[in-house]
Formats: C-alpha cells, sequence, structure tokens
C-alpha cells in the first residue's frame, strides 16, 4: 500500500518528514507533526480541499473531535463550525482501501445524532459524497459538490 497515493483531490506541498522510518506531516491545523496513515492523507487533503478551494477559515475548524455516543467514546474526522460555534459540516474520511457503502453512512448518521449539521460530507480521497440534512424533517438529499463557505452559514 503506497501511504502517499495520489488521490481525486488536488495535490497539496505538505511538510513531510521521516522520523525512524515513519513518514510523518506537518498538520496546520493541529500544530504538530502526525504520523501519515492512508486515512490521515485523506484528511489531511480534504482539510487542505476545504481551506484552499471552498474558502472554510482554517480556525473554523476541528480535527478528531471527541464525542459519546450511547455511552461510548468516538471521534468524527473533520467538523466545521460557524462564527458563533454552531457546527456546520462534518466530514467522515476512509483510507482509500475502504469502500464507502452504507455501513460508511449509517456510522455518519449516528456521529450526526450527536453533532446535528446540516452538511454531511464521506470521503475516501477517490470518492466524495455530499448530503444535506433536514433535521426537522428528519430527511437527506445528496447533492454533486461540497458548497463553499459563506459566513452566513
Amino acid at each position: 500500500m503506497d501511504l502517499l497515493q495520489p488521490l481525486n483531490l488536488p495535490p497539496y506541498p505538505f511538510k513531510i518528514s521521516d522520523h525512524n522510518g515513519q513518514l510523518t506531516l506537518f498538520d496546520e491545523i493541529r500544530k504538530k507533526n502526525i504520523i501519515i496513515t492512508p486515512e490521515e492523507w485523506v484528511r489531511q487533503h480534504f482539510v487542505q480541499y476545504l481551506i484552499k478551494h471552498k474558502n472554510y477559515p482554517r480556525s473554523l475548524i476541528k480535527l478528531e473531535g471527541g464525542m459519546k455516543l450511547n455511552g461510548l467514546q468516538k471521534r468524527t474526522d473533520i467538523v466545521v463550525f460557524n462564527t458563533q460555534g454552531k457546527r456546520i459540516l462534518m466530514v467522515e474520511c476512509k483510507a482509500p482501501s475502504i469502500t464507502i457503502d452504507q455501513k460508511t453512512f449509517d456510522q455518519v448518521a449516528r456521529y450526526n445524532m450527536v453533532h446535528q449539521v446540516s452538511l454531511l460530507a464521506v470521503s475516501n480521497g477517490l470518492q466524495h459524497y455530499y448530503c444535506n440534512i433536514d433535521l426537522d424533517k428528519r430527511q437527506y438529499q445528496f447533492i454533486t459538490d461540497l458548497p463553499a463557505y459563506i459566513k452566513a452559514f
């Protein structure tokens, strides 16, 4: 498995280092070097995509936030907030070798029972799915592209 495989996201000039045989990259959000795993490679690309192509402010992005779900500790990959501190986007990242299927969407739906965001994204770096959620009506609609950040969010 190629840790640095090309993805269906724009390439970025990450600061990659070799620490005793383990590749790391500097995470601009967490401000530290992170070991590169296939899922982390996707997460880092998706964060850069949000910042550089969709204009989401870096300061409003949180990575690997903890939450409780049915008494169990879970982690969300990417959560984006608006300027009022309300969660507006949740992104679930998978390794490129993982097929995005109903089980993946079920996981995101469970997480969203806690976060209550109206915009969801799921990506394995090769395929991306976006969904608008109407929380009041308990309905969802797949959309073809992720909307750009606007302050009105």
